[in-house]
């Protein structure tokens, strides 16, 4: 790694409190401009490290800040959970191997590790029964040489000692020590013909042992055992495509309803968020309504003001494609500050519209085409200074420059694609939802007077 042109500085250490084989590299790159993108500096290290047999690399951006707190090979995680873990070890690895063939997704790995060693022990039930031999009396005996059991306390003036039974250190080093474990059995229990006394039957000769894998540890969620998936995305994917794949993977390859699927930390709250965002949308514009409506007095002219939202979001949008950024939770907040600094064009130019009609008795057509004359200097002055403001924002190069740049393309590209656009359209449906107040309040005075007669 410090052979790259693009690091600056490599340290490392191996093991951690979560797994005993696995080891973290921290990369320091150079200043932005001494270098290429991350995503192009982490795919050549990749080809780099993926030659060292018996190793996996999974790479991923630093964050400053980052949601959910558990420790993970990826950007973003996902974790299955059941009650059985024997099928939660069998489906991980699936799982793992049918989401790392999709092109959206890298460095796709498991925090289940089974590569850990245990020694089986299978007891042969009929053999046992031959000598009189109890499961019970296998399980004690094992207690005994390897389980640290209690046998007494020694009581002195100042202290109690309790003593422990096991075998000594030497003889517990390899499972070779399970063939000299010897299991007492009683005269009584032995076959007709056997003098009486103790037999000492060697537990080599009832069961047998082998090495199998087993996990490392095992996690759990909630009251659950747990296993976290953790992934990357590839440049050009967003979060909410992974995640519409991910739940379209679990379908197809026929996950069973034992095994739960949930995203975790940074994919969690992104899918929060998309849940809550439309009513937080809607319920930013009734706010804005109700306080607009008690402003001006009526029910239709907050929605002349209203109508230059939707042109500002689509102006953020066109400006996001055309710079091919995607749209994140930056660019969003960008999206909301429009809906303040747009909205003010249209409340320019209707006040004074209002204010025409009521004060000098001019008609909506006159008081809508005087607004405009008279309100589209100042209306350019602020537009204008907002502009200025954001283009330092989308412009920008250096630390943090990938951060702030796409609050300022959704501000400068709204503002520019809603100036175009409200100061023609905002007069237009302002006389429409005039001549539509006057009409329904014709046609409601006139129902009055039916009813009276």
């Amino acid at each position: 790694m410090r052979q790259d042109p693009a690091v600056n500085i490599v340290a490392g250490f191996a093991g951690s409190q979560q797994s005993g084989n696995s080891a973290r590299v921290f990369v320091v790159l150079k200043p932005h401009e001494e270098r290429e993108p991350i995503e192009e500096v982490m795919g050549r290290l990749r080809e780099k490290v993926k030659r060292i047999p018996g190793a996996e690399l999974h790479m991923f951006a630093a964050q400053e800040l980052r949601i959910g707190g558990r420790p993970s090979f990826g950007s973003f995680d996902y974790a299955l959970q059941s009650d059985d873990l024997g099928l939660l070890r069998e489906w991980m690895p699936k799982v793992v191997a049918a989401l790392s063939k999709l092109p959206e997704l890298s460095d796709v790995s498991s925090s289940q590790q089974d590569k850990g060693q245990q020694i089986g022990l299978v007891v042969n039930r009929d053999m046992a029964s031959r000598y009189g031999v109890s499961q019970a009396m296998i399980d004690a005996s094992l207690n005994d040489a390897f389980g640290q059991r209690q046998v007494s306390v020694i009581y002195n003036p100042l202290n109690q000692y309790r003593v422990v039974m096991e075998l000594a250190p030497e003889y517990w080093q390899s499972p070779e020590a399970l063939k000299q474990v010897y299991i007492s059995v009683p005269a009584k229990r032995l076959p007709s013909g056997e003098q009486p006394g103790s037999l000492q039957v060697p537990l080599s000769a009832l069961a047998g042992f082998a090495p199998t894998n087993t996990p490392l540890s095992v996690n759990h969620q909630g009251q659950f055992a747990a296993a976290t998936l953790s992934f990357n995305l590839k440049p050009g994917t967003s979060l909410s495509t992974a995640t519409q794949l991910i739940e379209k993977t679990m379908r197809d390859i026929g996950v069973p309803n034992a095994v739960q699927g949930s995203f975790q930390g940074s994919a969690k709250a992104f899918k929060e968020s998309l849940r809550n965002q439309p009513f937080l949308i809607l319920a930013a514009l009734f706010s804005i309504y109700i306080v607009l409506g008690v402003l001006y007095e009526s029910y239709i002219h907050p929605l002349t003001i209203l109508s230059t939202l939707p042109s500002a979001g689509v102006g953020a949008l066109l400006a996001l494609m055309a710079c091919d950024t995607e749209f994140s939770i930056i660019a969003l907040i960008g999206v909301i500050l429009l809906i303040g600094i747009v909205k003010k064009n249209a409340i320019m130019m209707i006040d004074f519209a209002l204010y025409a009609e009521r004060e000098h008795g001019l008609d909506s057509r006159e008081a809508i085409f005087q607004a405009c004359l008279l309100r589209f200097r100042p209306i350019m002055m602020t537009t204008l200074a907002a502009l200025f403001g954001a283009l330092p924002l989308a412009l920008g190069t250096g630390y943090g420059a990938e951060l702030r740049q796409p609050l300022g393309i959704s501000i400068v590209g709204g503002l520019i694609f809603s100036q175009m656009l409200t100061l023609y359209t905002t007069p237009v449906v302002y006389l429409y939802l005039d001549r539509f107040r006057l009409w329904f309040g014709g046609r409601f005075r006139s129902g009055q007077n039916l009813s009276i007669q």
